[in-house]
């Protein structure tokens, strides 16, 4: 028996209401039901095709357009439809904002459930493309066709692609002639490792053989103007990496650190990878406000650094720190929002789960002659306990940026037991936020809220928030 196949069914002129999560649209089918679309945008009148059926909802795509919404603009990338990156491209700048706002809103509402004050107008980006510090790109032997390519019945001989993951297709690349997101030379970089590579006839991976010499490319760049590029390479060909690793660093002598690693485990990530040092040094430097910052391979650093100012300064100004508090700032990664905040505090204390970010952090105070920063690493639901307050002090406030799931509950209720004056709590993600707001409410009350974008042409959205003790 073969997999039954889902009945496909056409919906004529049907209003596109919302832009809803995960960057999808929304609309009401006739029978009630709620369809999810992609690549539409709200105020559009299409017809739908519908491609997955559930219980409450369906999942389709618009195949026809009847009226465009005046919200609508023009895209301005070749790839857009197939990349899964930036999905709300064809919305006005505008208009994202303030769906990234009302998601925010809608967040802190309906899952905290908790009293809020008037939101500060949520901080658009200044620069709306071209804007990420670091980008990685797949290479793949089977590259992704796009409908236009099939249906222009053309052979393709070379089905080598440099490029990015298609969404929920973990073998498939598509290609990438320009991608909008980093600053020059970043396409550049890509374009010419992907032609030497196709000259030379160089490997690429194929992920579902486990074969081919070239695997994934980073790029970073800084504001410093330094650039990182990490080629990693699923097969130890000593000739080749040579080949391709001297091609580089002749081709482009801006590059700062040219890094590669041999990495032939199951998966791509690098965290437990070797990093060698081909040219160059190890990191690159990244500036804020005289500040420097080192970001080697494997560091977090926020990927929109011009916005990352913007967010430090909103989060530094709802700490109002007069330089008399001891504040502690919890998953510090490598101490960046508590280097920025020390000249105006007595004491920081920054606390971080990956080892890594630590030994950066220290470094990087060192290197800013900060010496009232204090790092220490671990889990933050063990170490953040009794005996570290009593040996470390009572925080006046604390700065918490936890990752996309929130905060553990154990640190939750060690804060309310330690109950400093202030909390800011910066997410990237607001309904984990809002479930840990709703658990701080009979302690605390929400006084500021501000959405912040870090991503232009996607539904992703930071968001600032001062717990005030009542």
């Amino acid at each position: 028996m073969g997999k039954k196949r889902t009945e496909k069914i056409v919906f004529e002129n049907v209003k596109v209401l919302d832009a809803g999560a995960k960057g999808v649209s929304v609309a009401k089918a006739p029978d009630g039901k709620v369809i999810f679309l992609p690549n539409v945008v709200p105020g559009d009148v299409v017809d739908v095709q519908t491609m997955k059926k559930r219980k409450a909802y369906y999942e389709g795509k618009a195949i026809k357009i009847h009226e465009f919404s005046e919200h609508r603009t023009d895209v301005v990338c070749e790839h857009f439809g197939a990349c899964g990156g930036c999905k709300w491209q064809n919305m006005q700048y505008s208009q994202q904002l303030f769906y990234k706002n009302q998601e925010v809103y809608n967040n802190l509402k309906r899952i905290g459930k908790i009293e809020l004050p008037e939101f500060e107008p949520i901080l658009g980006s200044e620069k709306q493309f071209f804007y990420r510090n670091k980008m990685e790109f797949g290479f793949s032997n089977a590259r992704w066709m796009t409908d236009a390519e099939i249906q222009s019945g053309t052979e393709f001989d070379n089905k080598n692609a440099l490029g990015f993951h298609i969404p929920r297709m973990w073998d498939k690349i598509l290609d990438i002639e320009k991608c909008h997101l980093q600053q020059d030379p970043s396409n550049e970089i890509r374009n010419e490792i992907k032609r030497f590579a196709n000259e030379n006839g160089l490997t690429f991976f194929n992920a579902r053989n486990h074969e081919g010499l070239l695997r994934t490319l980073m790029i970073r760049t800084a504001s410093t103007g330094e650039i990182m590029v990490l080629v990693q390479f699923f097969e130890n060909d000593k000739a080749n990496r040579e080949l391709l690793l001297n091609f580089i660093s002749e081709r482009f002598p801006e590059i700062t650190s040219l890094l590669y690693v041999i990495n032939n485990k199951a998966n791509d990530t690098l965290y437990d990878q070797d990093i060698k040092l081909f040219k160059g040094r190890a990191y690159i430097l990244e500036e804020m406000e005289g500040l420097h910052f080192s970001i080697n391979a494997k560091s977090f650093y926020q990927t929109n650094s011009d916005q990352a100012y913007e967010l430090y300064k909103i989060t530094r100004d709802f700490a109002g720190l007069t330089g008399e508090e001891l504040v502690y700032d919890l998953y510090t990664g490598t101490g960046t929002i508590a280097q920025f905040v020390s000249k105006k505090a007595k004491k920081v204390i920054g606390v971080e789960a990956v080892p890594d970010a630590i030994l950066d952090a220290k470094a990087n105070a060192e290197r800013n002659n900060i010496t009232n920063c204090e790092f220490f690493v671990g889990d933050m639901k063990n170490v953040f306990n009794d005996e570290f307050i009593a040996t470390h002090g009572h925080p006046d406030v604390i700065i918490t940026d936890p990752p996309r799931d929130g905060m553990h509950k154990d640190v939750v209720a060690q804060i309310l037991k330690i109950a400093p004056e202030k909390v800011v709590y910066v997410s990237c993600n607001s309904a984990t936020q809002a479930r840990d707001l709703a658990l701080m409410d009979e302690m605390y009350q929400v006084t500021r809220v501000r959405p912040v974008d870090m991503f232009p042409q996607t539904h992703h959205v930071e968001n600032v928030v001062l717990l005030e003790k009542r």
